[in-house]
């Protein structure tokens, strides 16, 4: 039985490590069409922008930028369409919770396309940073970036 080997596909969110602190990571699935996938699998995607919410306990991800499949017909869809998340009711559930407790949101982070060919988009359960922790981080990310250009001059 011949094994199809899929495109690695990941995009990342970086904005919302920047933006957030990440505490919680979730991997959902995603309802999308047919030209969606094409242009998944393309990796025209965008999630700067992109966020989460809840509508009668479903949780749908918003903004989320997929852009049109240059070879669809008049069944393509449209790039910023609301699409629903697939995750068990469980999760949903705890999910909600922690949401509706002060300072929490879903931010979509990463999506990517796995081992059986299926695209999964992973999900943070995230609480915002204020701009004292922003300076912090690109502090870190200078010092690391330093760091790493003295270790490269001195092999």
């Amino acid at each position: 039985m011949a094994e199809k080997k899929h495109k690695s596909i990941e995009v990342v969110n970086r904005r919302a490590s920047f933006e957030y602190f990440l505490t919680d990571r979730l991997e959902a699935g995603i309802m999308l069409r047919g030209t969606e996938i094409k242009s998944v699998r393309k990796g025209n995607v965008n999630l700067s922008d992109a966020y989460c919410t809840f509508d009668d306990s479903e949780l749908y991800v918003r903004n989320l930028f997929i852009s049109e499949y240059e070879n669809g017909t008049y069944a393509n869809h449209e790039p910023r369409r609301t699409r629903k998340l697939l995750l068990h009711s469980r999760e949903l559930r705890k999910l909600e919770r922690r949401v509706k407790e002060k300072g929490f949101t879903i931010v979509p982070y990463r999506l990517y396309l796995n081992e059986r060919g299926f695209i999964k988009l992973e999900i943070a359960l995230a609480q915002g940073k204020k701009s004292y922790d922003k300076r912090e981080t690109i502090k870190e990310k200078e010092n690391k970036r330093d760091l790493d250009r003295l270790k490269k001059i001195k092999l």
